[in-house]
């Protein structure tokens, strides 16, 4: 115990949280508890709370941490691509590499989440992850609002409910690509990725101005 004295507040944070985290994804958040998570860390449950009030304190700071590597892969995909066609299947890549590398998170961050700031309670880490969301839509904002100028991505789309759509057909092939794979290879013929790709294509070329999909 003498030398996590030693060790900062972040790190002790972060132990726990990598702890929750495994048990998050194995068991499940509603069949996790406090004790489960102390004794996985190794730390007792008296110390949990001096660096977490609760269990939802917990499973906030994940999804934010989650949601801000989301933002990085996809701002880094709109850094290193050159057409709006490239830049396209970047986002898409990074949003597949995202959710193989967080599968629990990314079911986590298509629910529900709170957006009024003002009435009611929230963790800061709500809020946090509220306007990293909002982040990212600026970037699929440019994305679009780019392709539009460009004379690639049709002028006629409005684009905040093309966004909030975009998301919902993305994560929809996606989530769909992951849970019937086997169903895809056995009756589609297709790997995953064939399907994917087929999938980003459609949803790509019902944007593009005809002959640029």
């Amino acid at each position: 115990m003498a030398r996590r004295k030693k060790e900062s507040q972040s790190v002790h944070r972060k132990n726990i949280a990598m702890a929750a985290e495994q048990l998050f994804m194995k068991k499940g958040i509603e069949n996790t508890s406090l004790n489960d998570i102390s004794k996985e860390a190794g730390y007792s449950k008296a110390t949990l709370y001096v660096y977490f009030k609760d269990k939802e304190e917990l499973v906030s700071v994940l999804v934010l941490e989650s949601m801000q590597k989301l933002h990085d892969y996809m701002n880094h995909a709109l850094e290193s691509s050159s057409n709006t066609k490239e830049c396209y299947e970047k986002i898409c890549n990074a949003i597949v590499e995202y959710q193989e590398e967080y599968p629990f998170y990314f079911g986590m961050v298509l629910k529900t989440i709170n957006i009024d700031f003002e009435t009611t309670h929230f963790l800061p880490e709500e809020k946090e992850t509220f306007l990293v969301g909002e982040r990212i839509n600026e970037l699929l904002y440019t994305f679009l609002k780019t392709g539009i100028e460009n004379r690639e991505i049709r002028s006629n789309i409005e684009i905040l409910p093309t966004i909030f759509s975009f998301w919902g057909m993305l994560s929809g092939v996606i989530l769909l690509a992951a849970n019937k794979e086997e169903y895809i290879t056995q009756h589609l013929k297709k790997s995953k990725k064939e399907f994917l790709l087929y999938g980003f294509d459609m949803l790509y070329n019902s944007l593009a101005v005809e002959g640029r999909g």
